[in-house]
């Protein structure tokens, strides 16, 4: 019997908690809303330490508050979502903690492509993105099993930077681009010859890589530039992340740590965001 009171208690919670976010968000999409917020997710070893945690455990917490952020973002009508999961860096962090955070990450993400799952509940597509080539091959399977389970969800997009940092994207863009025009200049020639190309002045305006170019070969290709970035636990800094796209996003550093992040939080920055949106949105057309 206290298992089912219990069980109504927290049912009934949970009806007057979306009541209340139904309330507050109504009141926010009076506003420019966000499409796509960004978010550094640090701090989780350091939660575990504060709480006195078992290994793994802080990363768990943080893997609860990414669900609830995601269904607070959801719920508000923010389209893209992308989170930074595992720098190229933290693979110099001890071998041993680097095999459990991998096989941590592939439980969570079997866990998300769950038929139940949020992800699936709300129609969020996953996509990967980083030099996933670095991945041990059960993360690399689950990430790109995500993708294809999640590849019908049209309602919001979940980009998951995994074995990332913004200059190993660039780098690759930049390398993507050369070889693409490198393989159109050889089709225009027929393969012929390449000095008659040198001494074509326009020619070389027209075969030269620029800005369109190296967008279009990035990870994050597949969403806009973020309005927002949010890095928990009070450090102002990116990070190596998404140095290319962030020239004219709002920059947010809460205190918390990762896994404290809650509602308040996105609600402040929210409120934030719609204050300095014309500020923001002049600067955009500048560029």
């Amino acid at each position: 019997m206290v298992g089912v009171n219990g069980n109504k208690v927290g049912h009934l919670f949970e009806n007057i908690s979306s009541f209340v976010r139904q309330c507050i968000f109504s009141v926010l999409n009076v506003g420019p809303v966000p499409s796509h917020i960004a978010f550094i997710m640090d701090g989780n070893r350091r939660y575990s330490k504060k709480q006195n945690l078992i290994d793994g455990n802080g990363h768990r917490a943080g893997f609860s508050a990414l669900i609830n952020m995601l269904k607070y973002c959801y719920e508000l009508g923010v389209k893209y979502i992308t989170v930074y999961a595992f720098s190229i860096d933290n693979f110099k962090r001890r071998p041993e903690e680097v095999v459990s955070l991998m096989k941590l990450m592939q439980e969570k993400i079997d866990e998300l492509t769950k038929e139940e799952s949020i992800v699936n509940r709300l129609g969020i597509r996953i996509y990967f993105q980083g030099n996933l080539k670095l991945l041990s091959d059960h993360v690399r399977s689950a990430a790109e099993r995500a993708m294809v389970k999640t590849s019908g969800n049209s309602k919001a997009i979940l980009s998951i930077c995994v074995a990332y940092t913004s200059t190993d994207e660039i780098v690759h863009a930049v390398q993507e681009s050369c070889e693409e025009k490198w393989d159109e200049i050889r089709k225009n020639n027929d393969g012929g010859n390449l000095i008659r190309l040198e001494e074509n002045v326009k020619d070389k305006d027209e075969h030269r890589i620029g800005v369109t170019n190296v967008d279009r070969h990035m990870y994050m290709s597949v969403c806009p530039d973020p309005d927002i970035i949010i890095r928990t636990s009070g450090a102002a800094r990116l990070s190596n992340f998404l140095l290319w796209q962030s020239a004219h996003c709002l920059l947010y550093s809460p205190a918390a740590l990762w896994p404290e992040i809650g509602l308040r939080h996105l609600i402040w920055v929210i409120l934030d965001f719609q204050r300095n949106y014309l500020y923001l949105k002049e600067k955009k057309k500048q560029s």
